[in-house]
């Protein structure tokens, strides 16, 4: 029996096929891999598939180890029954024997279950029994880290997870970094840092944006021009960063696809974001990395990288990890000064 609690082969000889349920956020998607490295290192011949949102899609395509991702369409909270089944009978044809199941929801687990798939494996949870088969209990004191949690799904249940665990890592290639560059009509530069002023959760994670734009300033004066990385959402918030950083400050909030975003975080030097999915990719291409923790905490979902700094108050009132802060101030990022931030970035980049 492998780890999983799976045969290594389908009675016929053939490969394994697995399908990843994979999760709905950037980061938790990323913080994934070293399951799927695992999973691939114990079983070289497996063939893992992934079923994901749309924009998750671009950070799996990066992963070595994923053959095929199909698209999951359902929108959060969204049961759509009927659709549920339809996409069910096009994953039975497939012929997966396995699936992992990452999210610990009740939906995440009823396609792989619709599908017939014989081995289901994931964490107890929401009364998932009848949908899951191959359940494991989460102990959060022994598996404290996200990345430690998708991982244990490589054992058998009750089985110790095997330590260490690598750092999760997507990959870009020169050719990738120049079809960007390309694409968005750009020129690599010397010494580049990208900011990421966004944070999808909500304001609370959000360093504010005159901190941002004051950081923006010293770095152009000390010769590194500034990108500024992030959503549509996230473009108000560039323009006004760029609005005060008169030179070599380019907001490309809006501007950029998630696959684009990823390799100019390649080209850059340093990165400085705040909790959210671009300060994981930052991590997982293994660039030097400023991570700044407000309402969050990094003991669960920290940056993996040995390349990165984590910033944080540590007020008592944080984390309280809710999307605004309770008390109007969000003094938890607002008192985390330019300077301290500055000092972090300079010890990175070497000057």
């Amino acid at each position: 029996m492998k780890p999983g609690g799976s045969p290594g082969g389908s009675p016929g000889g053939s490969p394994v096929r697995a399908l990843i349920v994979a999760p709905a956020w950037i980061g938790d998607a990323i913080m994934a891999q070293p399951l799927f490295a695992r999973l691939k290192a114990r079983e070289p011949e497996l063939m893992l598939d992934a079923l994901a949102p749309v924009w998750v899609e671009p950070v799996l395509a990066r992963m070595p180890e994923i053959t095929h991702i199909a698209e999951n369409p359902f929108a959060h909270g969204e049961l759509a029954l009927k659709k549920r089944f339809a996409l069910a009978r096009e994953i039975a044809q497939q012929g997966y024997q396995r699936a992992y199941l990452l999210p610990n929801s009740l939906k995440s687990a009823l396609i792989p279950f619709l599908a017939g798939i014989p081995r289901r494996i994931g964490f107890t949870g929401e009364s998932r029994f009848g949908l899951v088969n191959v359940r494991h209990t989460l102990d959060k004191t022994a598996l404290p880290l996200m990345v430690e949690r998708f991982a244990q799904l490589a054992e058998t249940p009750g089985q110790t997870i095997e330590r260490p665990i690598p750092n999760p890592r997507i990959t870009s290639t020169p050719e990738q970094q120049a079809a960007a560059l390309t694409a968005l009509g750009l020129e690599k530069p010397k010494r580049l840092v990208v900011l990421c002023p966004g944070a999808e959760f909500g304001p609370a994670k959000r360093w504010p944006v005159n901190h941002f734009a004051a950081l923006a300033r010293v770095l152009v004066e000390r010769g590194h021009p500034v990108w500024l990385l992030g959503s549509g959402k996230d473009k108000p918030v560039g323009d006004a960063i760029a609005a005060q950083t008169p030179e070599n400050c380019l907001n490309l909030c809006g501007s950029t696809n998630l696959a684009q975003a990823i390799d100019l975080i390649a080209l850059a030097k340093l990165v400085v974001c705040n909790d959210s999915g671009l300060m994981h990719v930052a991590a997982a291409l293994d660039r030097p990395c400023i991570a700044l923790f407000g309402s969050s905490s990094p003991e669960f979902t920290p940056p993996l990288s040995d390349q990165a700094t984590v910033l944080r108050l540590d007020l008592p009132c944080s984390p309280c990890f809710k999307r605004e802060c309770p008390f109007g101030h969000t003094d938890c990022l607002t008192k985390l000064e330019p300077a301290r931030v500055l000092d972090a970035c300079l010890s990175r980049l070497g000057s």
